[in-house]
């Protein structure tokens, strides 16, 4: 009797909601955050996420908590669950209490530009060193970012024998 095996290549592709803030106090062209947006999207595409939705927030300045407003944050949670996205893909670059903020208001992974961006060029890199290039600039990047990890991080015990 021969075995059965399964082909595991087609894999789910994971599905997105991209936001965009949009600031008036730096006389933003509303072109240029389309054309931002339209690019973000395209990079989602060629990361290989499925992108479900678009939202765009136009405020003074950018809430130092989530980034978007509180209300935003409700809207997006909402059509996340509507849309059954596993991710958030934000336009701007999220502080790391930004991140952990989101992650645990929205209860989805969080990704910004430049993140989505090292993620490409780690699935393209193709030599060692190109490889090791890529991991060295995600690690610096995320380095800042692992606020609030104290507990996961820290070491159980020192010295020997412990």
């Amino acid at each position: 009797m021969k075995p059965i095996s399964q082909d595991n290549t087609q894999q789910a592709q994971e599905r997105a909601v991209l936001v965009s803030l949009v600031l008036k106090e730096r006389g933003a062209n509303a072109e240029l955050a389309e054309y931002s947006l339209q690019e973000l999207v395209r990079l989602a595409e060629t990361a290989g996420v499925t992108v479900m939705e678009t939202m765009k927030q136009s405020r003074d300045r950018a809430d130092s908590k989530w980034l978007i407003g509180k209300g935003k944050v409700e809207e997006l949670k909402e059509r996340l669950r509507e849309l059954d996205a596993q991710t958030a893909i934000f336009d701007q670059e999220l502080s790391g209490i930004q991140v952990r903020n989101l992650e645990e208001a929205l209860d989805v992974k969080i990704i910004d530009r430049t993140q989505l961006i090292l993620d490409i060029f780690a699935g393209r890199a193709k030599t060692r060193e190109g490889i090791l290039q890529v991991e060295l600039a995600q690690h610096s990047y995320l380095l800042p970012r692992l606020v609030g990890h104290g507990k996961n991080l820290s070491r159980l015990g020192g010295g020997i024998g412990t």
